[in-house]
């Protein structure tokens, strides 16, 4: 699943050849998204002028003159800018054509993504009660010891529920668990202060890291350059089960913790 650095890093490679250009028209070929497709949004997109190219979460907003397109990438889905007479693909359900000649070319094989329209998109059902970005001024450590007290909850998933903080989904969420030296499984209430300030800097950091890499490549995503991301190469822990640790040697053991698997090594995280 794209995860909020492959999402930042999609807005990214698509937003120089989105502003400022019209939008022809905007072709649906399939509707049964995870959410259907407005049966209006060519109506609504049409003529209109995209002015800025945004991310909340894991949420794209796509901002023109009078709404806001929000797309979801879902479990499998890309945008990427294609010359719009490239020949279409079992998988391609949505072609927003622009007046450059270009395509912004949704695919989607699982279709559990999303794409909506909305006047006021920060107070959208899918987005009004978000916590706040992991890169933000308003995270930090002292807001997950905070948040954290009388919390029984693992700590992983606890890291992981948007309420908390958005956007740190399972891949980061256990290399900076493993970075902050933190045991997935410890209860989120039982961690200190210091440890929980610890773990804000190494959420900060590796995010900040995996987005100037571009991301990490799984399964279908690319970018919105067509390009992967490469900051798979230096995960310490997740999708590494049975290896050895790099910092210590130790085999590296998976658990499952909220129905997600989880890598960690017992020496390096108490």
């Amino acid at each position: 699943m794209p995860e909020l650095p492959e999402v930042e890093t999609t807005r990214r490679g698509i937003e120089p050849h989105l502003l400022g250009q019209r939008v022809d028209r905007v072709l649906v070929r399939d509707r049964r998204l995870r959410w259907p497709v407005p049966e209006d949004l060519d109506v609504r997109l049409s003529g209109q002028r995209i002015d800025a190219v945004e991310r909340r979460a894991k949420y794209l907003l796509i901002k023109a003159e009078t709404g806001t397109l929000i797309v979801h990438l879902g479990m499998s889905g890309s945008l990427r800018l294609v010359d719009a007479a490239q020949p279409v693909g079992k998988h391609d359900h949505v072609d927003i054509l622009l007046e450059s000649g270009q395509a912004l070319r949704y695919t989607d094989p699982r279709r559990f993504g999303a794409m909506l329209w909305s006047e006021e998109p920060l107070a959208h059902v899918l987005l009004a009660s978000l916590g706040p970005e992991p890169l933000g001024e308003d995270f930090d450590g002292d807001r997950l010891y905070r948040l954290s007290r009388g919390r029984s909850m693992a700590v992983k998933p606890f890291i992981m529920d948007n309420a908390v903080v958005v956007g740190v989904g399972n891949i980061y969420a256990s290399e900076a668990l493993f970075a902050a030296g933190i045991d997935p499984r410890r209860p989120a209430g039982s961690i200190s202060r210091a440890r929980y300030l610890k773990l804000g800097e190494e959420v900060r950091r590796i995010l900040a890291m995996a987005i100037e890499r571009g991301g990490t490549t799984l399964r279908d995503f690319v970018g919105g350059d067509g390009k992967p991301g490469y900051f798979q190469q230096e995960l310490f822990v997740y999708g590494r089960a049975g290896e050895f640790c790099k910092s210590c040697g130790s085999t590296l053991r998976e658990i499952r913790l909220g129905q997600r698997a989880s890598v960690y090594c017992s020496r390096c995280q108490r």
